[in-house]
């Protein structure tokens, strides 16, 4: 006597969404399901943003350099070393985290100027 068997599927070349096509299926029989074709991958160059620039304190003792590749160099009179890292744009909140995992929020003013742990960053 034969056994009857549901056919065999190899799921490591499956993906999520038809491996759960066949688990909602009961089994009986594999289901097509309309997916969404993936994301478009954007090659070329990237617009950096608005506040890539360099930045300085009214006093010249803070200047934040903000890269269009979202990189970023903040050097403070009075401190040996230059803070870097990667910062990310948020509305009007800019997001800073040095290599160290230090993270610091600055602000972009209706005025146009950054708002840095209580220094406001006029473009150099």
């Amino acid at each position: 006597m034969r056994n009857r068997r549901s056919p065999r599927l190899n799921i490591t070349v499956l993906g999520a969404t038809s491996l759960l096509a066949i688990a909602l299926s009961g089994g009986g029989g594999v289901q097509a399901l309309a997916v969404a074709p993936p994301p478009a991958v954007v090659t070329g160059t990237v617009e950096p943003p608005a506040v890539a620039g360099s930045w300085r304190s009214a006093d010249g003792t803070v200047e934040l350099v903000l890269q269009g590749d979202l990189t970023y160099e903040l050097s403070v009179q009075g401190r040996e070393r230059k803070a870097h890292g990667s910062y990310a744009v948020d509305g009007s909140d800019l997001r800073l985290r040095d290599d160290d995992g230090l993270r610091t929020l600055a602000r972009v003013t209706e005025d146009g100027l950054i708002e840095l742990a209580g220094h406001e960053l006029f473009p150099a």
